[in-house]
């Protein structure tokens, strides 16, 4: 069994550098630490970067979790390639436009494409936001699944997620005492389906409304609260297409053997309590 000790970074391919480092910086609030003609690198913590916007194709994204140690990360490549999985060792100069020690890459069976790292560089320079939208780290990140129960396998048995609740088919994932750090969501498509970052309280989730409203940032769902996470939301849409989440309060699941996953049903209330409904039909949590 794989052991991921966090998430670490999404890489997000664009088809235009500028509006999305403008957004970040503008709108999101993230602190842009790198910038060549092609890719752009920032970050809402004292990561050296949590998202990297990649010119070019605007369908390719990746996902990356980070390994304790490189004995695990060997370890994980040969788990991998024995269940008949594709694997790709990065080279020194895949490793350097990671800013991470070493890492491995692979597609799992939804084509979403994964990368499991060993050592993703810090910084000792503070985040220092272009916006106060109140960031405080980078919180999670839903994926599509064709297949649920065949991704949920493969995430919980092969890679020790594991379920903290249940929407319908859908389910967020655990790897650490976070209510989740992946949200599946059924779908037909594969990649990413949002990304979170957390903020410090409801003032800041509040704030980023008001702010997201006057700035014509087109909302996808509340403000609202979470009856699985009991965290405090705001959705809305980049102009990559992909849906942005801020977030506090989530719930930390610190006793796990007294744990027990709930179902909530595929109703409205079982995503907001407060009533908040989403205004795109592709959603998750």
């Amino acid at each position: 069994m794989i052991h991921l000790h966090d998430i670490c970074y999404l890489r997000l391919g664009c088809q235009d550098l500028d509006q999305m480092v403008d957004f970040a910086t503008r709108i999101l609030g993230l602190e842009l630490r790198e910038r060549t003609d092609t890719h752009a690198y920032l970050r809402g913590d004292d990561s050296t970067y949590n998202l990297c916007y990649i010119q070019g194709d605007a369908d390719y994204d990746a996902s990356a979790f980070q390994l304790r140690t490189l004995d695990q990360l060997d370890d994980a490549e040969r788990q991998l390639s024995a269940e008949g999985f594709a694997v790709h060792r990065g080279t020194p100069a895949e490793c350097e436009e990671r800013h991470v020690e070493a890492f491995i890459g692979f597609t799992d069976r939804n084509d979403n494409r994964l990368e499991l790292v060993y050592r993703h560089h810090r910084t000792g320079v503070r985040y220092f936001p272009a916006r106060d939208a109140g960031i405080t780290e980078f919180g999670h990140f839903g994926l599509h699944s064709r297949d649920i129960e065949r991704d949920l396998s493969f995430w919980t048995a092969f890679m020790d997620a594991r379920i903290s609740d249940r929407i319908g088919e859908g389910a967020l994932l655990r790897i650490d005492e976070v209510h989740h750090k992946i949200a599946l969501f059924p779908s037909e498509k594969s990649g990413i389906q949002h990304v979170n970052f957390q903020v410090a309280g409801i003032d800041d989730v509040m704030r980023s409304w008001y702010f997201l409203k006057e700035n014509d940032i087109p909302i996808v769902f509340g403000p609202g609260r979470h009856p699985t996470s009991t965290a405090m939301f705001i959705y809305f849409m980049g102009p990559d297409n992909r849906v942005y989440e801020y977030s506090a309060g989530v719930k930390r699941i610190t006793d796990e053997g007294a744990y027990t996953p709930r179902q909530f049903e595929m109703k409205p209330s079982s995503f907001c309590m407060w009533g908040a409904r989403p205004n795109v039909e592709e959603f998750s949590e």
